[in-house]
């Protein structure tokens, strides 16, 4: 059955560095666009960014543009994000999800914290 399971969130200090892994299974990797949402205490669900089937295309919200990349590596179905730059705002639970617009599967999420 597909899984996605999301490793790597931590306690970061402002201004630090992260990186999140999705690893995939149960279905084939490249067939799907992937993409990551994330969901704050108390808010609702904020798309984060997306990358095509090839990783060739990659698309940001505004908030991250310019400080968090995403990648995968298809010969190992990993999905991350590398977060630069770490806000107090950026706390939360980052999800990541097979697809993008209609994305159809999410992992457990993983719990990103940003505090001093």
């Amino acid at each position: 059955q597909v899984q996605l399971v999301e490793s790597g969130g931590a306690l970061v200090k402002p201004g630090g560095s992260l990186r999140v892994s999705c690893t995939a299974s149960g279905f084939t990797f490249t067939s799907y666009s992937m993409s990551w949402v994330r969901q704050a205490p108390g808010k609702g669900l904020e798309w984060v960014a997306a990358a095509t089937m090839t990783g060739g295309s990659t698309f940001y919200s505004d908030s991250v543009k310019g400080r968090f990349s995403i990648s995968r590596d298809n010969a190992k179905s990993t999905l991350y994000l590398q977060m630069n730059g770490l806000q107090p705002d950026d706390t939360a639970l980052y999800y990541c999800r097979r697809g993008n617009r209609a994305a159809d599967y999410w992992g457990q999420g993983t719990q990103v914290t940003v505090s001093s």
